[in-house]
């Protein structure tokens, strides 16, 4: 029985955590409410957690304190989408509950407070919060962890009980999400969420080897399962970007093999416990066939040494961080010296043509990404340092990078940054056209938010699988028109479904028409559909532009 959570206990739960959910990220992948490709809920929530890992593996300390600040930090950077962001914020609020008083263990009680805590951070965070999502899932699990927390319990149990009511809420969220009932899944955010605390108990009661199909569970859903195996935990992704003063100098790798006799799993654990002891970004998983390791310490000859008492050494790599340091610090401070401008434009854009229209069109920075490769608030904000002006404007240019947009002013300092909420392509060019040099900034925010209004946006592309939503009855492979909220019209071939999506969407007052065709329709097929609109609509101007998007067969414009 665990009766409370140390800070070692604390630092390997969320390594399980982030473990699992990897392992699992394709399945909630697949249970997208819209049958389309960029179904990335797992996914993002997946590189959030991975971010956590790194910044727990780079903590040296094992305080509750440390390791708070450290996952809640690692969360705010590697958050993408509006699942990873809405996750980041539980924990971000999980963090602050753990670190408002010292403490030496966590208890049900503290554990109770602080996951309330994380719900309530997390409902702040979104403008409109809707039941039957996520936010529902973290809510009922707070309440249940309170109701437990009055008794006497074991933190074990109550983890078992919270993570069956996270299983439980997540049965009812399609009857509180219409939309969710009408795609036959449940909610994946909430999905992603009880993986990872069905993580963190495994790891607590020290079960690595149980196998979960989640699909058992979500019955009402489809899609393909991915079986959870143990808890390795992902190799974190070292920052050299953060120019602090290095505290361990040697980044040290190396494998253990060849056993020996004497050797048991508690050994490793006790590397580990040692490694953690002379270094930081730790890792150290296995078992008696091998070991990975992976530190960065100050004394590579203690950890070698430490190693060698398991057993034998192979692939061993000690790197020298201090002078990629020394370069990095003086290249920031060359950049620093450059004179900032005005103002700077930062966009995410996917595909070479939008990229080059975009930049046409006085974008000063373009993040590679949109559907299915949602940025991080941390890459949003590496994007903003690039750009050597006062005031930064970021064009999301997707529904699902708002959110990480908004999280990543929190990142930089001495800008001031302005999010518009561009949810398309169409609407991002929009804004550019509208933005204007010799206006003061409080202008051009009132001027691009209202030009996007303007824009009627909407794509085509293919179903992932066989469903029914919005009144089609659709199979896998079959092409479909859908605008912001639904699917709108389905088709034989890519260029009939376009001409029943304009149908769809056409009004008097629509005078432009702007086809931005993907990686996969080529450049005759777009101009012999361009001609045939312009035959068929002669009060609008149709153009057809080389967007060389991924997925996507067209995003259209329509204004």
């Amino acid at each position: 029985m665990q009766k409370s959570i140390n800070g070692i206990m604390l630092r390997k739960m969320m390594l399980a955590g982030a473990s699992l959910l990897e392992e699992n990220k394709n399945y909630v992948d697949s249970l997208n409410v819209f049958p389309v490709p960029d179904g990335d809920t797992g996914t993002n929530m997946s590189l959030t957690m991975r971010s956590v890992a790194a910044e727990i593996n780079d903590c040296a300390e094992n305080s509750i304190e440390a390791l708070s600040e450290a996952f809640a930090k690692g969360a705010l950077k590697g958050a993408r989408g509006n699942s990873g962001v809405i996750l980041s914020q539980i924990l971000r609020g999980m963090s602050n509950s753990f670190r408002e008083k010292p403490l030496q263990e966590i208890g049900p009680k503290q554990f109770a407070a602080a996951l309330n805590k994380g719900a309530e951070t997390a409902y702040k965070a979104v403008t409109k919060p809707k039941e039957g999502t996520i936010l529902t899932v973290v809510r009922m699990m707070a309440e249940c962890a309170t109701k437990l927390a009055k008794k006497k319990i074991d933190m074990d149990d109550m983890l078992r009980q919270v993570v069956d009511q996270g299983e439980e809420t997540l049965k009812q969220t399609p009857e509180m999400l219409p939309v969710l009932k009408k795609a036959g899944v449940v909610d994946s955010g909430g999905r992603g969420l009880v993986i990872v605390f069905t993580g963190f108990y495994k790891c607590l009661i020290n079960d690595e080897t149980l196998k979960i199909n989640y699909e058992e569970f979500d019955k009402i859903g489809g899609g393909s399962n991915v079986d959870a195996n143990g808890f390795e935990s992902n190799e974190a992704i070292i920052n050299l970007e953060n120019l602090g003063d290095i505290q361990f100098a040697y980044c040290t790798e190396f494998m253990v093999i060849q056993m020996k006799k004497k050797t048991t799993e508690a050994d490793i654990d006790k590397l580990r416990e040692k490694l953690m002891e002379i270094g930081d970004c730790v890792i150290c998983v296995g078992d008696l066939s091998l070991v990975k390791v992976h530190v960065h310490t100050n004394q590579p000859n203690l950890a070698l040494g430490y190693a060698l008492e398991l057993g034998e050494l192979t692939k061993l790599k000690i790197e020298n961080m201090l002078e990629q340091n020394r370069a990095l610090k003086a290249k920031r401070a060359k950049q620093k010296a450059v004179e900032l401008k005005p103002y700077g434009i930062v966009s995410v854009v996917a595909g070479d043509g939008l990229n080059a229209l975009f930049t046409d069109c006085g974008v000063d920075y373009c993040i590679k990404g949109g559907q299915t490769m949602n940025p991080s608030a941390d890459d949003i904000a590496k994007a903003i340092e690039n750009v050597p002006a006062k005031d930064v404007y970021v064009l999301p240019n997707n529904k699902n990078i708002v959110l990480a947009a908004e999280q990543s002013k929190s990142l930089v300092n001495g800008k001031t940054i302005h999010v518009i909420p561009t949810a398309s392509i169409p609407e991002g060019i929009t804004a550019c056209l509208a933005f204007n040099s010799e206006a003061t900034p409080e202008e051009n925010d009132v001027q691009m938010m209202e030009a996007i209004k303007s824009v009627k946006s909407s794509s085509v592309t293919y179903a992932v699988r066989t469903t029914n939503i919005d009144g089609f009855d659709l199979t896998e492979g079959d092409i479909i028109g859908l605008n912001e909220k639904s699917i709108l019209a389905k088709g034989k071939d890519v260029p009939e479904t376009v001409e029943k999506l304009i149908e769809k969407q056409i009004n008097e007052d629509i005078v432009n028409i702007t086809l931005f065709y993907g990686e996969n329709v080529k450049e005759e097929e777009a101009n012999a559909l361009c001609e045939k609109l312009q035959a068929e609509y002669e009060n609008c101007e149709v153009s057809v532009i080389n967007g060389g998007q991924p997925v996507y067969y067209y995003l259209i414009s329509m204004q």
